[in-house]
């Protein structure tokens, strides 16, 4: 007998720059009506301005460093470093892709409200979310969140959520906090979960 079509995660393949499936399921979610290569520039192109704005950054920050005519600088090294940790320990150097995969791990939600019909009266009772569902709800709320925003390019506005979630705000942090928020104000009907 031959075997079922499965779940996208078995088949996905990596995308062609990043080689990350993580890239790959969140293009698929990002494409409109089947035009693939329409959500893959747009990912491409917010990680581009998220690369820029990080070197931006960096350069701001970096102190000029007196260089000599050959080359190197009065401390003997040859020009900046961009490893050094910043002010908050973060590497002020980040990989664009290291910055959407913690995005969407800022964003996951580790707890849910969910529907139970018990003795004719329905209660919203706090779950534990599972990791697939977590991260389909990241990549919907940081979608969801770019798409509510207007007046600029949709690559702009997804490296601005992005670069929000990297930092911990944004719209879709906002969602998960609300999401958070209701299952602490529900953790009393806990009990009835099943």
């Amino acid at each position: 007998m031959a075997k079922k079509l499965t779940a996208s995660g078995q088949q996905l393949k990596p995308d062609p720059v990043y080689n990350s499936k993580l890239v790959s399921k969140f293009v698929n979610a990002l494409m409109w009506d089947g035009k693939k290569s329409v959500a893959q520039k747009v990912f491409y192109d917010a990680m581009d301005i998220i690369s820029k704005k990080i070197k931006g950054a960096h350069l701001a920050k970096e102190p000029k460093a007196h260089i000599s005519a050959s080359g190197t600088s009065k401390d003997g090294e040859m020009g900046p470093k961009d490893t050094r940790p910043s002010k908050d320990g973060k590497r002020e150097s980040v990989d664009p892709l290291e910055v959407f995969e913690t995005a969407v791990n800022n964003v996951k939600p580790l707890l849910e409200v969910r529907s139970k019909r018990i003795g004719g009266a329905s209660y919203q009772i706090p779950m534990q979310v599972r990791p697939s569902r977590q991260q389909s709800l990241a990549f919907r709320w940081i979608i969801q969140s770019t798409r509510s925003k207007k007046g600029s390019a949709c690559c702009e506005r997804l490296a601005s959520e992005l670069m929000d979630a990297y930092d911990g705000r944004g719209g879709a942090m906002t969602t998960r906090e609300n999401v958070h928020k209701m299952a602490e104000a529900n953790k009393a009907f806990a009990h009835f979960a099943w």
